[in-house]
C-alpha cells in the first residue's frame, strides 16, 4: 500500500484530548469528592434502573449501609421473599381452578373440573377427523354421500352410479356421459386423497 493514497487522506483520527473527554466518567456523587464515579450503586426500591455513580471508596461505604428493605415491616419483607419464589406472579394450588373450589352458589366446582378433565381426555383418545377440502366435499356431493363416508361405502356407491350412467347400460344413449365423467373424476379425487 502507498501512504500517499487518497483513501488514507480521508481517514481522520481524533486527537488524544478529545478522546480523553469522551472516555471520562461522571464525577463521584458523594459530597465533596472530585474523583471519577466509575462504579454504579442502585438508588433503592421503587427506583429500579436508576443508579448513583461513586468512586471505589464511596461505593464500598454505600454498599455497607445499603438496605433494599429499608422502611418495610417484617411481615412485608417475609411476603416479598415468599412472592420472589414465583417471580412475583400469582399462583394457585395444583388441581384447583383460579376461582375458589366452591362456586358462588355453594356448589363444589372441583367435581365439575374433574368431569371436564375426563371429557377432554376421552376426546384426546378419539382419532381426529381431518378437515375436508372443497374438492373432496364436492366429490362426495357428486356421489351423493355424507362427509363421513369412507372406503367400502364410497366404492359401493361408485359401482352403483357407474352402472346406472354407463352408455352400455342405457342402450347406447350418450346423454349420461357427462354425469359418468363427473362420477369417475370424483372417485379418483377421493382415491388420491386417501378415502379408500
Amino acid at each position: 500500500m502507498k501512504l500517499e493514497s487518497k483513501l488514507f487522506d480521508s481517514i481522520r483520527v481524533k486527537p488524544d484530548k478529545e478522546r480523553a473527554t469522551q472516555d471520562r466518567h461522571p464525577v463521584c456523587e458523594h459530597p465533596g469528592c472530585k474523583r471519577p464515579g466509575t462504579h454504579k450503586a442502585p438508588k433503592g426500591r421503587d427506583r429500579e434502573g436508576q443508579y448513583f455513580h461513586f468512586c471505589v471508596d464511596h461505593v464500598r461505604e454505600y454498599n455497607k449501609s445499603y438496605n433494599y428493605f429499608n422502611g418495610m415491616g417484617d411481615d412485608d419483607v417475609r411476603s416479598y421473599h415468599k412472592d420472589s419464589l414465583t417471580g412475583h406472579r400469582p399462583t394457585w394450588k395444583m388441581g384447583v381452578n383460579r376461582e375458589a373450589a366452591e362456586g358462588p352458589d355453594g356448589h363444589d366446582t372441583r367435581a365439575d373440573t374433574r368431569t371436564n378433565a375426563q371429557r377432554r381426555a376421552a376426546q384426546a383418545h378419539r382419532p381426529r377427523q381431518r378437515k375436508l377440502l372443497a374438492l373432496e366435499k364436492r366429490s362426495l356431493d357428486v356421489l351423493n354421500l355424507s362427509y363421513t363416508a369412507r372406503g367400502t361405502e364410497i366404492k359401493a356407491r361408485y359401482k352403483e352410479l357407474v352402472k346406472l350412467n354407463h352408455p352400455d347400460a342405457n342402450g347406447g344413449d350418450r346423454s349420461s356421459e357427462d354425469r359418468l365423467r363427473e362420477i369417475i373424476q370424483a372417485y379418483n379425487v377421493l382415491k388420491k386423497a386417501g378415502f379408500l
